[in-house]
């Protein structure tokens, strides 16, 4: 992927990127329930996910402190395909335009940089993660397919269903600038 000229992602915020390690288990649970809008899912979970796909899970710091983060991975039968599952900041830092450059620092990763798609699912009544992959798309300049994927009926209780939004094909040619 190529990113020129973009200003979005160089705020004056300074933030240092990092692939999640198996003690980010709890930083990753505290850093979703501190969000505020994430489901929390347990802790176990989270250590997990940072233990067997922290190379495709992204922590983001800010004077040493965790403030966000990127969670997802490469689903088996898609090994081209990056999936986001969740990505959050602590409320202070949210409303700053980071959530974007959190992704292009996740697609930036060493795990990351042969996907040719990004997928995530997102509910229907979530309009600001809608906004902020079609804003993905836009800044990749490239496609943002968004199709029936999780229909309400699936879920165990009662949730809005979740499409699946698929951005892509992305240029992958110099890597994402994170800075």
């Amino acid at each position: 992927m190529t990113v020129s000229g973009s200003t979005t992602l160089t705020p004056s915020f300074p933030l240092v990127f990092r692939s999640a390690r198996p003690a980010d288990g709890a930083t990753l649970w505290r850093l979703v329930q501190g969000a505020g809008t994430l489901e929390l899912n347990s802790q176990y979970f989270y250590l997990l996910l940072a233990t067997d796909f922290g190379d495709t899970c992204l922590i983001a710091e800010h004077e040493g402190e965790a403030v966000g983060m990127v969670i997802g991975y490469q689903p088996p039968r898609e090994p081209h395909t990056a999936f986001v599952w969740q990505v959050g900041l602590l409320p202070e830092h949210q409303g700053k335009g980071l959530g974007l450059r959190l992704l292009m620092a996740w697609l930036a990763l060493p795990a990351n940089t042969h996907c040719q798609w990004v997928t995530a699912t997102v509910a229907d009544d979530n309009t600001a993660s809608q906004a902020l992959f079609k804003r993905l798309a836009r800044e990749l300049e490239t496609g943002c397919e968004v199709r029936p994927h999780f229909t309400a009926d699936l879920f165990a209780h009662d949730h809005p269903a979740e499409p699946l939004y698929r951005i892509g094909p992305l240029a992958r040619g110099a890597p994402a600038r994170s800075d």
